[in-house]
């Protein structure tokens, strides 16, 4: 009796779903889009179509299919389907999850499918509850994350699962789904008569990001304002009131804030001050700290412009300070102007190599003694000790370059920097040769 309420309430609640719910693919076939996943002879699709589901793990943007595809695993191997969300599920529901499984296993030998939505917000404790019932086979666990596993779920569970990465779905996939949405009278707007202008549809289709469920639940809103208009046809305008604005796929928290970043920093060393800007635009929009941005141009204007331009980190720094001064979103103005002063700039990673040849150079060396004509002369005593003895002040020689010992004893002198041929280090170099020739130095070239 049970079941035939679970199946009307079913029933029912499918008749008031939103559109992307409805038209959720009940095979295989009616997935769209995931070429490379769901290819002829691709291993996902071999695990699904063989029944014997093994646990998975699923990487993709939001409305890219995870839900349907763990429903679809489930359907293949005539396994018990469960849901669980990390945003509202403990360790306790877990567990109640964990025995059920046992019992259907024992009693109706029929295994449980586990899909766990955004299982990378589940703390450690919670994905370890898991670990048990995944290694013994009681249940097949299949998470679902937008966020970068690698950073986000536990080693000892993710080695007990395999992973796919879904990408997000192109306008061409996401038209074909709102045109048979919109042909569909069962499931679908069918039943409603209306068309959809093809503009209307590319819009729509370029607008939701790849998302699927955003541009299904977005052209019922269209649909529904264009009814109410009396219009025969879902125009661009009904497109544009049911999206009101472009949504940023962007999580500040998430894999998205380490890639755009990259993103951001490698438009800037590449001195494409355009990407640069585009980049810095899509993450103020989404949300980003701009404290955190400021902080990576500071960086930068070390780390690949250095003594090529030492006013980029000048004017980095003065971006970090007029944002504290004044905030956003005035400071988007300091923020630009950085960004297109560094994109712009000439490049030189010398100072990242000198850091890491005067890293190697010490952490291979002996522990360093200082000379004692180097050492501190300024307390009472110092000159008791030989502090100082045979020091030659350099601003007492007409060049202010003085040949003397200033490597530790027992440490060869070696070249640590050497600038390069762009910007200000051109000339830089040539100073240094005349330098390298006072102190008997090898030559940097």
């Amino acid at each position: 009796m049970s079941d035939l309420f679970s199946a009307r309430a079913d029933e029912l609640a499918a008749g008031v779903a939103p559109l992307a719910t409805r038209m959720r693919p009940a095979t295989l076939a009616e997935v769209v889009g995931q070429p490379a996943l769901l290819a002829e002879g691709s291993a996902f699709r071999l695990v699904v179509e063989s029944g014997q589901p093994i646990s998975t793990l699923l990487w993709g943007p939001p409305g890219s299919g995870k839900t349907t595809l763990a429903r679809l695993v489930a359907d293949h191997a005539d396994a018990h389907f469960n849901t669980l969300s990390a945003t509202s599920a403990g360790v306790k529901d877990i567990r109640e999850v964990l025995a059920e499984a046992k019992r259907r296993l024992a009693t109706e030998e029929r295994r449980t499918v586990l899909f766990l939505d955004e299982i990378h917000r589940f703390a450690k404790n919670q994905q370890d509850a898991l670990l048990p019932g995944v290694e013994d086979g009681t249940l097949v666990l299949v998470g679902a994350t937008t966020e970068n596993p690698y950073f986000e779920v536990n080693s000892p569970l993710m080695s007990r699962m395999t992973l796919f990465r879904l990408e997000p779905l192109s306008p061409g996939d996401l038209i074909e789904l709102l045109e048979s949405a919109m042909s569909d009278s069962r499931r679908g707007l069918g039943a409603m008569g209306l068309a959809l202008d093809p503009d209307a549809a590319e819009e729509l289709a370029t607008r939701t990001g790849g998302d699927a469920r955003q541009a299904l639940n977005s052209l019922e809103v269209a649909a529904l304002l264009a009814e109410a208009a009396g219009r025969s046809q879902i125009m661009i305008e009904d497109v544009a009131e049911a999206l009101q604005r472009r949504l940023v796929r962007y999580d500040k928290a998430g894999d998205s804030h380490y890639d755009v970043i990259s993103a951001f920093i490698k438009s800037l060393r590449g001195s494409d001050p355009d990407a640069a800007l585009y980049w810095l635009f899509f993450m103020l929009e989404g949300g980003e700290d701009p404290e955190f941005i400021a902080r990576r141009m500071i960086i930068l204007a070390s780390e690949d412009i250095g003594l090529a331009d030492s006013n980029a980190l000048q004017v980095a720094v003065a971006a970090s300070q007029a944002l504290a001064y004044v905030g956003l979103p005035e400071a988007t103005y300091h923020l630009a102007h950085a960004a297109i002063y560094l994109a712009t700039a000439p490049k030189s990673n010398s100072v990242a190599r000198a850091i890491s040849t005067g890293r190697a150079l010490v952490g291979e060396g002996p522990s360093p003694s200082v000379p004692l004509h180097l050492r501190s002369t300024g307390y009472r005593g110092a000159s008791e000790l030989g502090h100082g003895e045979g020091y030659e002040y350099p601003h007492d020689d007409p060049d202010g370059v003085v040949a003397q010992q200033y490597f530790p004893d027992g440490v060869d002198p070696e070249v640590l920097f050497r600038p390069g041929e762009h910007g200000d280090e051109a000339e830089l170099k040539m100073r240094l040769r005349e330098i390298d020739r006072r102190l008997g130095r090898p030559g940097r070239d």
